[in-house]
C-alpha cells in the first residue's frame, strides 16, 4: 500500500472539503490539525479549489491535502502542483487512473460495483474509493464485494457520518472512511471555525474508541 494511503489509515476519517473562497482554507486546515484529523480531500467542485490545496500545504506541510472530484488528467496536473499528496476520483476513468499510476500518484478511485473493483486492479491498486457508500448499499454492500477481492481495502465516502462511522471503521477490510459533517459548507460560510474543531475532535475520538 502506498504510504499515504497507510497515513491517512492511522488517521482513520478524512474530511471531504468544498471551499467556496480560498481565504477559508487555512482557518479551516488550523480547526483540522487542531481537532486531531491532519488531513482533507479538498474537492475541485469550485474554483477555490487549487488555491485553497496551496494554501493548506503551503501553512500545514505536516497535514496530507488531497484532491478530491478529480475528473480529467488536466486537474491532476494542476492538484499535484498545487501541493496535493493524493488523488480521489468520483469513479474509475481508465484515463485518470492510468496517468497517476504511471506518474507515481497515489489515487483513490471511486467504485461500487465488482467490475469498478476489477478495473482498479488491473492498475495495480490495492485501495479504492466506495461511493457513494450509503446510497449503494453501505457497509453490507462492501462486505459482500469485499469477499472475492481479498487484497482490497475501501475508503467510503458518502451519507457516512457521527452516528454511522463506527460500524464502518470497525470493518478491518476499510482503510479510512471520508466524510463532511465536521466540515460542512453552512459551518465554513458561517466561519464557525471553533464548531468545526469541535466536531474534528469528537470524530477523532470515535477513530480512537474504534480503532485504539
Amino acid at each position: 500500500m502506498n504510504e499515504v494511503l497507510e497515513k491517512l489509515g492511522k488517521i482513520g476519517i478524512v474530511p471531504v472539503v468544498v471551499l467556496d473562497d480560498a481565504k477559508d482554507a487555512e482557518s479551516l486546515g488550523r480547526a483540522l490539525m487542531e481537532g486531531g484529523l491532519p488531513c482533507a480531500e479538498v474537492t475541485f467542485r469550485t474554483a477555490a479549489a487549487e488555491e485553497s490545496i496551496r494554501i493548506l500545504s503551503e501553512k500545514f506541510p505536516e497535514m496530507i491535502v488531497g484532491a478530491g472530484t478529480v475528473l480529467t488528467i488536466e486537474q491532476v496536473d494542476r492538484a499535484v502542483k498545487a501541493g496535493a499528496k493524493f488523488i480521489v476520483s468520483p469513479g474509475t476513468n481508465p484515463k485518470v487512473v492510468d496517468y497517476c499510476v504511471k506518474n507515481n500518484i497515489p489515487i483513490t478511485p471511486g467504485t461500487c460495483t465488482p467490475s469498478n473493483v476489477e478495473t482498479a486492479l488491473e492498475f495495480g491498486l490495492d485501495v479504492v474509493k466506495f461511493f457513494p457508500a450509503e446510497p449503494s448499499g453501505g457497509l453490507n454492500f462492501i462486505k459482500a464485494i469485499a469477499a472475492p477481492y481479498v487484497g482490497v481495502k475501501f475508503m467510503p465516502t458518502g451519507g457516512i457520518n457521527a452516528k454511522n462511522v463506527r460500524d464502518y471503521l470497525a470493518y478491518d477490510r476499510i482503510i479510512a472512511c471520508g466524510g463532511s459533517w465536521m466540515v460542512t459548507k453552512d459551518l465554513i460560510k458561517a466561519g464557525d471555525f471553533e464548531q468545526i474543531k469541535k466536531l474534528t475532535a469528537e470524530a477523532a475520538e470515535i477513530v480512537k474508541e474504534v480503532r485504539g
